[in-house]
């Protein structure tokens, strides 16, 4: 008895049987004559033979493919092999660029490589929509081939300069930079037979492209010995399409997925137009009956060999948690993890791999796959892990640990904790590559998912000391089991998928597990006050109140311990950055509650609440919690611990990892309080947090409205008197802070016409507050700050695009914890 599936999935089905015509047999000529005359032609070339032959003809310097097999589809993907080392332009080692599905057609004397439209489809056995929809959305010709030699159906093509092209958009992505512009240079590009190979049913090719121009920029210089010329690697993949034998799973919301999407013009009128199926790899049991069944094949991961010991097992251990959570739904060593095998290519489509990648400064890791179009299904799991991360953890428990002694011993809890941190993250970017979104809500709900960002929880213990046992988690959490068992349960014939999925989905919902992806959590006017990076705890506020306390302790215990005898002392500034900073995270979570908004990614009938303003009272508790850092005793340094740092040694020059600076060489002790203070300011006053505030105060004036907000802050800053000396100097400071950025919203371009004028308002009060304060203090040095202040609203107020405010100095880089544009819901992902 055949499974119960759905009739759209079975028209998908007969329609990629149709369309995929690709065969899995090696290539072979016809006959004997044919053979011959092919042999004869390539004789004295090196010959690759396999899904589809090629030759190296190293007299003329050109790569030939046979082609034989017209009109069949097959998939095409390419990847950078060997990249560029800076993660400001983002072009890494092992990094893949392109997946297409694409046939040959032959037209006179020319092969032309097609690229048929699979975002526009016509599920159907009726020829002639499927030919509607071919003839009403264009194509798009990849290549043209000169054919070289013919023999029998057997073509040779000459495919260097398609093998040597710009084929990743390297130059593009370089221009987009400002690093200036660049163009192949084919006479200083060749071909690398080392990673060229033919295989049963894939064809690897690998070229050394080298780009000529002028750097325009400061990031390639920094990485390329001779920037004028830039050698990268391109690595094209010629795969043979899987067999019509995967199903598709639809595509739900609540999943935890990402996936395919496409339109299906055979769709009744009453159904939707798009498809939706998530991404996700070929598994199933060989017993799906049995409580308890092997796969037919496992998934396995490899990890690479050129990462070094004991990182090497770190990235196993943390990978290989993922097996729990197959075990979970009845596999038997369905998912393994190896270490890459000796000779074997981490591009190769064969393999699943974790990279290990470096480039000059610390980044982004991420989890991409190579994913059939047509269905979803995963092909190649590529896993890209930055091997500066590791440091940066080492550096965050060098910070909190204070740990070197005079006889300069290291103290294993650094590379304990580093070491943890990796295993996490090992794990999530292998779970993006088994399908799964980020699912920022589960540090709400005790480390739910591997799929959060997790931010080191440290506690403090009674005696002032502080404990990392507990920094990062372990094991996949109680969603990831639950997103397991949605993606790859495997349901017996008797069993119909669409109503045990929809079983799964409502077990979750009765379990109040909670769902936050990236477009609801990290952009800049995010609303939701569960989806939050780098957090802990349930109760944001209270967490954030903690980490205040652990952050105050770590300071006051700071030290030249902090870094190992013999390291110039100006490198403490290096520790202290992410230790002075250890709240921004959480300070952007409580800033959430500030006009947030509960929602759910609801259907209807399911059950759950669509929507939920965030309580007054909440709100309010969020607005004293993030009021209180801008006090001076919170943002002023301990003096002892300023006294300790001095100006840059040789060789060890300022960098984007530091503080900004307006005092020169020496180091700058208010510019921290005054980013900081910005911070802060800039998450209160987002506009589009700002307009919500607004419109929700109209709507229930329970809700802290802007004005009320403005009110508090001006009340926290500018209305205080400030204390003498160096703390009174800090407040005055993160008083124009503040100005700023009231200033910044009132003309801001997505501050709504309310917010403005409220703004505004505001603005206009405190002015004349600030005129009649002056003058009671007279010729006080006290006076001087009041006018100034009103200086500088009223010179705001009659021209604000001329008299905006000064920026304050930028905070040095946060995220990865220790910065990448948001990629689109159907995409690989990154952490």
């Amino acid at each position: 008895m055949s499974k119960t599936i759905s009739a759209q999935f079975v028209q998908l089905l007969a329609i990629l049987a149709l369309v995929s015509g690709c065969a899995s047999t090696l290539p072979v000529t016809t006959n004997q004559d044919e053979a011959g005359t092919m042999r004869a032609y390539t004789h004295g070339m090196q010959a690759h033979r396999g899904f589809i032959n090629f030759y190296w003809d190293a007299t003329k310097g050109r790569v030939l493919l046979e082609i034989n097999k017209f009109d069949a589809e097959l998939l095409y993907v390419t990847y950078l092999a060997r990249g560029v080392g800076s993660n400001d332009l983002g072009l890494d080692r092992g990094q893949i660029g392109h997946t297409r599905i694409v046939t040959f057609q032959r037209v006179g004397p020319k092969v032309l490589m097609i690229e048929p439209n699979y975002s526009f489809r016509a599920i159907s056995d009726n020829p002639d929509e499927q030919k509607a929809i071919r003839e009403s959305f264009a194509s798009s010709v990849i290549w043209a081939f000169k054919v070289e030699h013919e023999s029998g159906t057997s073509v040779l093509v000459d495919a260097t300069g398609f093998l040597a092209r710009d084929a990743h958009g390297l130059a593009r992505r370089l221009q987009r930079a400002g690093e200036g512009s660049y163009t192949v240079d084919p006479e200083r590009s060749a071909f690398y037979a080392p990673r060229s190979r033919a295989f049963e049913r894939n064809t690897e090719l690998e070229f050394s492209v080298t780009f000529a121009g002028e750097p325009a920029g400061n990031q390639l210089p920094q990485v390329t010995p001779t920037p004028q010329a830039l050698t990268i690697h391109m690595h094209h993949s010629f795969v043979a399409l899987p067999d019509d034998e995967y199903r598709p799973r639809a595509f739900d919301p609540r999943s935890g997925y990402f996936g395919i999407s496409f339109a299906d013009y055979a769709s009744p009128i009453h159904a939707p137009l798009t498809k939706r199926f998530i991404a996700r790899h070929r598994l199933q049991k060989q017993n799906p009956d049995a409580p308890v069944s092997a796969a037919v094949e496992p998934i396995v991961y490899y990890v690479d060999a050129g990462a070094p010991s004991p990182v090497r097992e770190a990235l196993i251990e943390g990978a290989r948690w993922w097996a729990e959570a197959f075990e979970a739904i009845g596999y038997k060593d369905a998912f393994r993890v190896e270490v890459l095998p000796a000779g074997a290519d981490p591009l190769d489509v064969r393999y699943n791999v974790i990279q290990w990648v470096h480039r000059a400064t610390r980044g982004w890791s991420y989890g991409a796959s190579v994913i059939d179009p047509r269905s979803g299904e995963i092909i190649k799991g590529h896993v890209s892990l930055g091997s500066l991360r590791v440091r940066q953890d080492f550096l965050l428990a060098e910070g909190l640990l204070a740990p070197y002694a005079d006889d300069g011993a290291v103290p294993p809890e650094l590379l304990e904790m580093a070491l943890a941190r990796l295993r996490q993250l090992s794990a999530h970017e292998v779970g993006h590559t088994l399908g799964l979104n980020h699912n920022f809500a589960a540090s709400m709900e005790d480390r739910a998912s591997v799929m959060d960002y997790p931010h080191p929880l440290v506690t403090l213990a009674g005696d002032g000391s502080l404990d990392l046992s507990r920094a990062y988690g372990t094991g996949v959490g109680a969603w990831d089991r639950y997103a397991i068992e949605f993606g790859y349960q495997d349901f017996p014939d008797t069993v119909d998928e669409a109503v045990a999925l929809k079983q799964i989905v409502a077990a979750a919902i009765a379990r109040g597990q909670q769902y936050v992806v990236d477009e609801d959590a990290r952009t800049p006017g995010a609303a939701h006050p569960l989806g939050h990076l780098w957090d802990n705890g349930s109760d944001v506020v209270a967490e954030f109140r903690r980490l205040l306390a652990v952050r105050g302790q770590v300071l006051r215990n700071f030290s030249a311990s902090n870094i190992p005898v013999g390291a110039p002392l100006a490198t403490l500034e290096e520790v202290l950055v992410p230790m002075y900073l250890m709240h921004r995270y959480q300070a952007e979570a409580v800033a959430k509650l500030l006009g947030g908004q509960y929602y759910s990614y609801a259907l209807r009938g399911d059950g759950q609440e669509a929507t939920r303003a965030v309580p007054g009272h909440v709100q309010r508790e969020a607005l004293n919690a993030l009021l209180a850092t801008l006090s001076a005793d919170t943002l002023l340094l301990p003096e002892n611990l300023l006294s300790l740092i001095p100006g840059r040694p040789p060789g060890y020059a300022p960098h984007r990892e530091l503080f900004q600076r307006r005092t020169g060489p020496v180091f700058d002790a208010f510019a921290p309080a005054e980013s900081a203070a910005g911070l802060v300011v800039s998450l209160m006053l987002q506009p589009e947090r700002a307009n919500r505030m607004v419109v929700a105060h109209a709507l229930d004036t329970r809700q802290p409205g802007l004005d009320e907000v403005l009110e508090r802050l001006i009340a926290a800053s500018w209305l205080t008197t400030p204390a003498p000396g160096a703390t009174g100097d800090l407040q005055r400071l993160v008083d124009h802070v503040v100005l700023a950025g009231i200033m910044r919203l009132a003309a801001h371009e997505q501050a709504s016409e309310l917010t403005r004028e409220i703004a505004y308002g505001r603005l206009n009060a405190l002015a004349i507050w600030l005129e009649r304060r002056a003058a009671r203090e007279g010729r006080s040095p006290a006076s001087d700050h009041y006018r100034y202040g009103n200086l500088l609203i009223r010179r705001f107020l009659d021209d604000p695009l001329k008299h905006a405010p000064v920026p304050a100095p930028a905070l040095p880089p946060g995220s990865p914890i220790g910065d990448a544009s948001l990629q689109s819901f159907f995409s690989p992902r990154q952490m």
